[in-house]
């Protein structure tokens, strides 16, 4: 699907030098909007059409630290898609080592802007045409 990288930065690390443990799931979203702006549909677009995505769950499982300077690689998968829900895994490596730092995964819901669920298939076919060939693995 696409591997984002991401290094690790001083701010980003607690008092004893370990990344603290919400920026896992800032990586994530860096990650995901990374990815759908390769895909052509970036945040800014669905938020042009009046699209909202909201996180409605996350999971972190946290394997090992990173520290500053570490180099996290974040593969990035859609685990599930429907139209209304979008659920995305990622798999979290330090990029030199290949140490696996967290398992995580996400997911989402589409709005409009009246706070309503929509039905992406309606709202915006080309996304859920886009988004389902992704989810069924094939190459955009």
């Amino acid at each position: 699907m696409g591997l984002y990288l991401h290094n690790v930065q001083y701010y980003e690390t607690d008092k004893m030098g370990i990344v603290h443990h919400s920026n896992y799931i800032r990586w994530m979203e860096e990650a995901r909007v990374d990815s759908m702006s390769h895909w052509n549909w970036s945040y800014e677009r669905l938020e042009e059409a009046k699209v909202f995505s909201p996180t409605v769950a996350v999971s972190c499982e946290y394997k090992s630290s990173t520290t500053f300077g570490d180099l996290v690689a974040i593969d990035m998968k859609i685990k599930k898609y429907n139209g209304a829900i979008l659920e995305v895994d990622y798999l979290m490596t330090n990029a030199d080592t290949g140490e696996i730092v967290a398992i995580a995964s996400s997911k989402h819901c589409f709005l409009g802007e009246d706070g309503k669920p929509l039905r992406m298939q309606k709202v915006l076919p080309e996304f859920h045409e886009t988004i389902t060939r992704i989810a069924n693995g094939e190459e955009i």
